[in-house]
């Protein structure tokens, strides 16, 4: 008997640390879940992420939203990210080809990609809820730097350069983030508005 009870109590004691851990865990993943305001959007297009994004509950409060996802070297189209989260890669050498932006109670946003082999592509607008895509696919061409213009207001946005990392952020009306002239590839960025 005092080996069952001892086994017995052994396996009670571990159901015990097993809850008490899983309950703190949870409520450890619970505090971070509601202090963290998601920016990764759910798949597909970068309008059809600001959609959603409008969609949630006290998204009117946010106002102006701009989603966008990046098209990455051997990874091709990447979920789209929103409000200033990181689209693209860090630390694995990997560039960005193309870049896919849409926005939100902006009224409208232009893009022109400085591409390697055959510098600015051309500006490319949309409206609100349009998706603005520049550079290419399918052609191993990296983005060097992208120009951002909107509307209204102003956006924000910095780049993670080869060799360089992550550079100053910059706010304007329009603004330019990457480098020409240096063969560096931009592998992520982060933009808001």
């Amino acid at each position: 008997m005092n080996g069952f009870v001892t086994t017995s109590g052994k396996a009670l004691l571990a159901l015990s640390a097993a809850a008490v851990l899983g309950l703190t865990g949870t409520a450890t993943a619970q505090a971070q879940t509601t202090s963290q305001q998601p920016t990764r959007a759910a798949a597909g297009t970068a309008a059809d992420a600001v959609r959603a994004r409008l969609a949630q509950p006290g998204a009117a409060a946010a106002g102006r939203i701009v989603c966008y996802r990046v098209h990455v070297a051997e990874q091709g189209w990447l979920p789209a990210e929103c409000d200033g989260g990181v689209a693209g890669t860090t630390g694995q050498s990997r560039r960005i080809e193309a870049i896919e932006v849409a926005v939100g109670n902006v009224g409208w946003v232009c893009l022109n990609a400085h591409l390697a082999d055959t510098a600015w592509q051309g500006t490319r607008c949309g409206n609100d809820f349009e998706n603005v895509v520049a550079g290419t696919t399918g052609q191993s061409r990296r983005l060097e730097a992208l120009n951002i213009r909107v509307s209204s207001g102003s956006v924000w946005a910095r780049a993670h350069v080869q060799d360089i990392g992550w550079q100053n952020a910059v706010r304007g009306k329009a603004v330019t983030v990457g480098t020409t002239g240096q063969s560096r590839r931009m592998e992520a960025v982060q933009i808001d508005v």
